[in-house]
């Protein structure tokens, strides 16, 4: 819902002299509610979490692996703040090995350069490889096998160094 829609909403629920109007969809909540001694009505709105937004703009699944690759980005100013970060470029559920039998495609300690597999993510009933955009070493593995992630969720922590 975009804001001349609620605005619109408003208006509405002001010329029909309701006291109180609740609208909730998945994607968010509104409540709006007028006082008889208010000149305008007063807004509460809470934004649900965005998964069902990010899943319809997530890249299409087809995509070639290159373009799937995961984003990198530096980590949060912490203890962490010399590593950088592998995050999920979908909605799916992550695979940290080709099959249950397989080893992991890597695990904390391995060297990993531009272009290796780090892990596989499903969407939609397919199997994307995502791969390395930096080179370094695995500090830390984020998020366990066989596990939903989100998009943008970090995955991985290299030390670039």
């Amino acid at each position: 819902m975009d804001l001349k829609e609620i605005q619109a909403l408003i208006k509405f629920v002001a010329k029909s002299g309701a006291q109180e109007v609740s609208l909730e969809t998945e994607d968010f909540k509104i409540n709006i509610k007028t006082g008889s001694d208010a000149e305008q009505p007063t807004i509460i709105q809470a934004m649900a979490p965005q998964a069902p937004v990010a899943m319809a703009a997530a890249p299409a699944p087809a995509a070639p692996a290159p373009a799937a690759a995961a984003p990198a980005a530096e980590a949060p100013a912490d203890d962490n703040s010399n590593y950088i970060t592998v995050k999920s470029p979908m909605i799916g559920t992550l695979y940290r090995s080709a099959s249950p039998e397989a080893d992991a495609f890597v695990k904390v300690g391995d060297q990993v350069k531009p272009g290796d597999v780090v892990c596989i993510i499903e969407a939609m009933k397919l199997f994307n490889e995502i791969e390395s955009e930096v080179s370094g070493k695995i500090v830390k593995v984020l998020v366990d096998d066989q596990t939903p992630v989100e998009y943008d969720q970090p995955l991985f922590l290299v030390d670039p160094s």
